[in-house]
């Protein structure tokens, strides 16, 4: 078993982007099964044993098949078989896979295999992937953190005495630390861009409704997405688009019908991409600068902007008015998440679990996970709690506001960095320094906003830690997201792979 399939090949799959790949493949360099293996190979020395990452909860028996089905393809009509030919990818555990179990992260769903494929991984097979395996989540994906009660804690590659940020925690530390060519996260209010912020990677939110969650779980219906995970802006493009698209079984994606979409998101990037633009830094979205916590952070995001800066945007600084008061007013998990577990469960009678309440009665969840007793405060149903429609008003309200804020400083994006503090210790989180609804995230903008976002890795802590730069367009501006943000990646340059994960 080797990446280099031939004498002397110099193809390596380590920090290897889809575009270097499938073009090695044409030549013969390297081929679906080289990748499948070598992906395999990584996760066999560092998940389990080694650093033992904990990023994946199980691979696909199927995926080597898969590859050689697509090698002979390749081999017999001389054309990769879609864009993602030969890709392997790894999915987060709340996106159901009938070729492996789909757990949500819990114990009590450790047995539970859907009938059916979710809408996304069916589209990214009919791109040309190879779902490679499933990665790990807390609970019902109900934290910033990775806690489960199925596969205990993921370490983050880079420190591994710190988290990798949840709730996609497997899917960003897998993605990282070279596992697999990307990997699906899903982000509700910010379970994609922190482990991105984390782990040094691309993550994509899009505006809700552009990509079908039919198949996933969700946490507040019209809030939650489907988004890559990826090395770089190029990928998550590519990767991007094979998941977009109007799907009947989920009634958001009526929005991608008035999205005008483009053919492909890969149209948009430009090596330039941030000159003449116009960006506006959230200043209150920066922590304080005495926080120990928050202050690497900062200085990281002063010198991301002065980057913005020489690569030739003009940056504005800006305020968002009562900007911690719209994010608590909007706050939907509580109102809403309880609902949207126990529709999903009642579903799927053969789960192993029927309700949130059973499995908050026998305990069948991560003792670290505060949310879900939070969640089981809440009504049975949304519209019973009066502060629901209240919620949904203060929506548009912050909504308005953000727009506002760039319509009168004719700005493109707004930016700050994706979360105000370094990642934290395993120490920090179980005394429990934050809970999950007073973690300083600043993903919950875009959130609660119905906005897209992306972070891009800005740069490291003097301790070696990753930190994210957010990027926050328009409604449906995604064309504009990944210009911006491929323009900032290529100036700066910041992604590099962790030390604790290097080439076999």
């Amino acid at each position: 078993m080797s990446a280099n399939p031939t004498p002397g090949g110099d193809f390596s799959i380590e920090e290897a982007t889809i575009a270097d790949t499938q073009a090695a493949m044409r030549e013969g360099r390297t081929s679906a099964r080289d990748l499948v293996e070598g992906y395999l190979a990584r996760i066999a020395a560092y998940d389990q044993t080694g650093p033992a990452i904990n990023a994946v909860v199980c691979t696909n028996p199927d995926a080597l098949q898969r590859a050689d089905e697509l090698d002979s393809a390749l081999a017999g009509g001389g054309e990769l078989s879609g864009p993602l030919h030969g890709m392997p990818i790894l999915v987060k555990d709340n996106v159901e896979t009938s070729a492996m179990p789909t757990t949500q992260g819990t114990i009590g769903m450790a047995d539970f295999r859907p009938g059916k494929n979710a809408t996304v991984i069916d589209r990214l097979e009919s791109a040309g992937a190879i779902i490679l395996g499933k990665t790990t989540l807390p609970d019902f994906a109900t934290s910033w953190w990775a806690y489960s009660s199925l596969s205990g804690e993921t370490r983050n590659p880079y420190a591994l005495d710190r988290d990798p940020g949840g709730s996609s925690a497997g899917s960003g530390a897998a993605a990282a630390a070279n596992f697999a060519m990307a990997a699906i996260g899903t982000d509700c209010g910010g379970s994609i861009r922190v482990p991105g912020s984390f782990d040094n990677l691309v993550g994509v939110r899009s505006t809700p409704g552009l990509v079908s969650r039919k198949g996933a779980g969700t946490l507040v219906f019209f809030q939650d997405t489907i988004g890559p995970m990826c090395r770089t802006v190029t990928d998550a493009a590519r990767v991007f688009d094979a998941l977009v698209g109007y799907d009947p079984g989920d009634s958001l994606t009526a929005n991608y019908l008035t999205a005008r979409a483009p053919v492909s998101y890969t149209d948009a990037l430009e090596p330039e991409g941030l000159r003449g633009a116009r960006i506006g830094l959230v200043r209150n979205a920066l922590g304080a600068d005495d926080d120990p916590y928050a202050a690497p952070v900062n200085t990281i995001v002063r010198s991301a902007v002065a980057a913005i800066r020489n690569a030739g945007a003009e940056v504005v600084e800006i305020e968002i008015p009562d900007l911690l008061h719209h994010i608590v007013a909007t706050s939907m998990y509580v109102n809403c998440s309880k609902y949207e577990i126990n529709e999903f469960l009642l579903a799927r009678p053969k789960a192993g679990i029927r309700s949130l309440q059973q499995m908050f009665d026998q305990r069948r969840y991560h003792p670290m996970l505060d949310l879900v007793e939070a969640c089981m405060r809440g009504p049975e149903m949304p519209e019973y709690d009066p502060m629901y429609y209240r919620r949904l008003a203060a929506r548009e309200e912050f909504s308005r506001a953000v727009l506002n804020c760039m319509g009168g400083d004719a700005l493109d994006a707004l930016v700050f960095p994706s979360v105000q503090v370094v990642p934290p210790t395993r120490a920090q989180l179980d005394d429990r320094v934050w809970t999950t609804l007073t973690f300083p995230t600043n993903t919950l903008i875009a959130s609660q906003t119905w906005m897209p976002a992306m972070t891009v890795p800005a740069g490291f802590s003097d301790d070696g830690l990753p930190v994210g730069l957010e990027f926050v367009t328009k409604p449906y501006a995604e064309p504009a997201l990944f210009r911006l943000a491929h323009g900032f990646e290529q100036a700066t340059n910041h992604r590099r792979a962790p030390a604790a994960t290097p080439p076999l």
